[in-house]
């Protein structure tokens, strides 16, 4: 199978394409290259040829050969998007149905949408989300994912399917770090500053993905029945992985040494969401990369986190810290 992959230099990127590669798929990336050279970490093992091009510019003839499209290039977060709404739309909706008609044109068989679960924006404090639950898009990304997913519904026939990845809340380590979401955030700051200082009261619920997991998912996708996911919208992560963010906070608090947690007061901000995802599971090959449904799973999460990306590995404090807690 070949694959084109948007988004290769991004968070989860520049882990798919050696997810791919590794279990035998043709993966070839695409970027416009803007961080190209902001890696954090050398990658061991296969890398992806990447072809660099703005999404936007992509045509029918660029896809010639490939039998999918994983798509994950796009405007990345909320605060991102809302600074400038008409460019947001411009890439994120304007761009991902152009993306996918000229796959369609191609040839292309199968396109596989990275959506979010900030679709369902405010969600009942006392109610879990599935994917029946109405959406309430708070924001100009979250707003996008939700048209994306309408309009390439209707393509769904017997030589083009599309389906629909609703993605928690992301976590893990990458060499294309992210440290503005919400558990790199916290382990950041625990980090560097030894302070964890919550702008609100933290009850808001997250749900949580790692990084791999996202990466499975796609995988799943593109090898699934197309009977099983045309035209589909599944969430993704694990439903024992929904944390309010004082929560994971006081986790993260707790695993750094000498790191404090202030809580602030309700925020503005009402974006709070807890979803199921026994959907996915009957694509799935295996259980979850991260369990988190404990604190020993989220501290070792945590730890390698921290070895990994903010230099504590050996550290004697920091692993004295860990093992007191194992």
């Amino acid at each position: 199978m070949r694959v084109l992959f948007t988004g290769a230099d991004g968070y989860i990127g520049a882990l798919l394409g050696p997810y791919l590669l590794e279990r035998g798929i043709d993966a070839v990336g695409l970027d416009t290259g803007y961080y190209r050279e902001g890696w954090l970490y050398p990658m061991s093992g296969p890398r992806p040829q990447i072809v660099t091009k703005d999404i936007r510019d992509i045509t029918a003839e660029d896809l010639q050969g490939f039998d999918a499209v994983a798509h994950l290039a796009e405007l990345s977060n909320d605060p991102l998007g809302q600074q400038n709404p008409e460019l947001t739309f411009q890439i994120n909706h304007q761009g991902s149905v152009r993306l996918a008609n000229e796959a369609r044109k191609a040839g292309v068989k199968r396109f596989v949408y990275m959506s979010s679960c900030s679709v369902y924006g405010v969600g009942k404090d006392d109610g879990v989300l599935d994917e029946t639950s109405e959406v309430n898009p708070q924001t100009a990304y979250a707003e996008c994912k939700v048209r994306v997913e309408n309009d390439l519904t209707p393509m769904n026939d017997a030589n083009f399917t599309t389906c629909f990845m609703r993605n928690a809340t992301a976590y893990g380590a990458s060499p294309r770090q992210r440290f503005d979401i919400v558990l790199n955030d916290l382990c950041g700051l625990a980090w560097t500053t030894k302070e964890i200082k919550l702008l609100s009261d933290g009850k808001p619920w997250r749900p949580l993905v790692h990084a791999l997991d996202m990466c499975q998912a796609i995988y799943c996708a593109l090898n699934a029945d197309q009977d099983k996911i045309a035209g589909q919208r599944m969430n993704v992560g694990s439903t024992d992985q929904n944390y309010r963010v004082i929560d994971i906070a006081k986790i993260v608090a707790d695993e750094f040494p000498d790191c404090t947690l202030s809580v602030g007061e309700p925020s503005a901000d009402n974006r709070s969401s807890r979803v199921n995802v026994d959907k996915i599971q009957s694509l799935r090959q295996s259980r979850p990369h991260a369990a988190i449904s404990d604190s020993c799973g989220l501290n070792q999460e945590i730890h390698d986190l921290a070895t990994t990306h903010l230099g504590l590995a050996g550290d004697p404090v920091f692993e004295e810290a860990v093992e007191s807690q194992a």
